[in-house]
Formats: structure tokens, C-alpha cells, sequence
């Protein structure tokens, strides 16, 4: 049996704390699962609470209500920023390459969000409104050359159907490949994309 030291004055060991930064993040990110896969009106601060590991009164402390919440996690920017960080001649591989890998290890594509819209009432609208301006619109500012609005949606709208065959459809090729070999899908699939990007 170990002694256990209990000198005088000795202050006790402080409590854990939570780092409240990857708890926000932790939070944003079950939200983010959530809503991927049942409506707005369906998902309540405590289904997010189980999810995160974090009570619901912590959730509350950190972003006010549900709506505050959900207002962030509707917002692409952040995600849209991830996808479109990479050189313009490059960008179709890394785009393909930042889904798949999204997917793969997060269990999560953030852009896939915006393909269950439709279930979210109002709060679709502005998943849609967010959609179109942190990623379209975005993308679109970087192109050059002709028709760059057109162009972009043509290349996202390639880059959710791979999103959705990896994530929803789960096509078991796929999966397996980019299980093993994400270079190999963005070498494949990547020029397709490129192709709207640099015509």
C-alpha cells in the first residue's frame, strides 16, 4: 500500500480544467452532425450535449440559445476556407482531397450540409444563402476567364455528388480506395473539376 502525501500546506491537486476552445469546437462539430442528418426542429441542446460529452447549461454558457448555435453551424466560412487553401492549378485535386479525407476521418463533410437543406424549414434558407456565398461565390472570385459564377457551381456541384456517393450512398469502391488511397481518387477525379476551374 502506497502513503499518500498529506503534508501540511501542501495545496491539493487543482481540478482538471476543460479547455474551452476544443469544447466549442467539439460542440460546433456535433452540431454539425446533427444536422446532417435530422431537421433544425428536430435537434435539441440536449441531443448536441450527448453528443459533445458537455452538459447543456455548458453549451448555453457558450453560445447563448439554440438559434446562436445553429447560426454558427450554417455558417461555411470556416470550411470554406479549408477547401479552396490551395493554389488555383491545384485546386480540383485539393478540393476532391479535402472531401474525401473530411469524410474519411471525421466521419463528416461539411459541404454535405447543404444537401439536407430541404429538411430545415426556414433555417434552409439560410444554410442555401450561407452556401452560395462562402463557397460558390468564394470560388467564383478566384476564377478567371468566362462564365466564373456558372463554372463554379458546375465544380461544386461535381465535387457533392463525390460527397454524396462516398458519405450517403456509401459506394463501397470508393470507399474502400479512398480508405486506402485518397491520392489515387484526387488524380482521377481531380481533372474533371479542374477542368471548370481552369478551363
Amino acid at each position: 500500500m502506497s502513503a499518500v502525501n498529506t503534508r501540511p500546506g501542501t495545496p491539493a491537486p487543482a481540478p482538471a480544467r476543460r479547455d474551452a476552445e476544443a469544447t466549442k469546437a467539439a460542440i460546433l462539430r456535433a452540431a454539425r452532425y446533427l444536422l446532417a442528418r435530422h431537421a433544425h426542429a428536430d435537434i435539441t441542446l440536449k441531443d448536441v450535449a450527448e453528443r459533445a460529452g458537455v452538459s447543456a447549461p455548458l453549451i448555453l454558457k457558450y453560445f447563448g440559445n439554440k438559434d446562436s448555435l445553429f447560426a454558427r453551424v450554417m455558417s461555411f466560412d470556416t470550411d470554406a476556407a479549408a477547401l479552396l487553401d490551395a493554389p488555383l492549378e491545384d485546386l480540383g485535386r485539393h478540393m476532391v482531397r479535402h472531401v474525401l479525407e473530411s469524410q474519411r476521418d471525421r466521419g463528416a463533410d461539411p459541404l454535405l450540409r447543404i444537401a439536407f437543406a430541404p429538411l430545415h424549414g426556414d433555417h434552409g434558407d439560410v444554410l442555401r444563402a450561407n452556401f452560395r456565398a462562402h463557397v460558390v461565390d468564394a470560388l467564383a472570385a478566384r476564377l478567371t476567364g468566362p462564365d466564373p459564377g456558372l463554372r463554379a457551381e458546375l465544380a461544386v456541384a461535381q465535387l457533392i455528388g463525390l460527397g454524396v456517393m462516398y458519405g450517403i450512398a456509401r459506394g463501397p469502391r470508393l470507399r474502400d480506395r479512398a480508405a486506402t488511397d485518397v491520392t489515387d481518387i484526387a488524380d482521377r477525379y481531380g481533372p474533371a473539376l479542374q477542368a471548370q476551374l481552369t478551363p
